[in-house]
């Protein structure tokens, strides 16, 4: 990664109000590296050229870590190659992560992430969300572009405890979702809004 593209990274993590940390900004390249790596042969994602991984999908997860910041245990729903959930698991390394997913090669991935990176508060597991329970729930259940925020809310409801809340990452809202909160946030490099779907159980 040239000093031009960490630059990016950098700034990028200051105009979201966070402070860029040598280590976590180093796991954050190691973790782009990885995923163009593994791109080539596991199709991913379809974004390749490093500047548009750091703005699409780094800071991008990273939106929403100034809305996790005190949680202890989240889970991310159709996880993918790993954001948000590696992302926000490099950021705050106190945070139990759980990355959630259903595709074999996607979760040999992210094992694979998890062991490189050193990431010992994320575990991987391999499942459909609707089969997949555990005792101990979550304080947030997040997705990105995994469902609408309806049958998100449905398909997880049972991971989430009483006082936790729902995040859906949308590019829009085009549906009316009961005792959600519509929060407008900004990636910084791309134009476009977000918006992020913060829901009570």
């Amino acid at each position: 990664m040239t000093n031009e593209q960490i630059e990016l990274l950098t700034n990028g993590i200051k105009d979201l109000g966070l402070i860029p940390d040598e280590k976590k900004v180093g796991q954050l390249i190691d973790y782009t590296k990885l995923l163009q790596k593994w791109n080539k042969v596991y199709s991913l994602t379809a974004i390749t050229k490093t500047e548009h991984i750091i703005t699409h999908h780094l800071l991008d997860g990273l939106t929403v870590a100034p809305y996790i910041a005190e949680a202890q245990r989240v889970i991310d729903v159709g996880s993918g190659m790993g954001v948000p959930g590696i992302v926000l698991a490099v950021w705050n390394p106190r945070m139990q992560v759980i990355l959630l997913d259903s595709n074999q090669k996607k979760c040999t991935f992210l094992k694979q992430v998890v062991i490189e990176l050193g990431l010992k508060n994320v575990d991987v597991v391999c499942a459909r969300v609707e089969e997949y329970t555990l005792a101990q729930k979550f304080n947030i259940v997040i997705s990105r572009a995994f469902a609408s925020g309806q049958l998100f809310i449905q398909l997880t409801r049972h991971l989430l405890a009483d006082d936790g809340y729902f995040l859906a990452m949308k590019s829009k809202i085009d549906e009316i979702v009961v005792n959600c909160e519509q929060i407008k946030v900004k990636i910084p490099g791309i134009d476009d809004e977000r918006v992020l779907l913060k829901c009570r159980k």
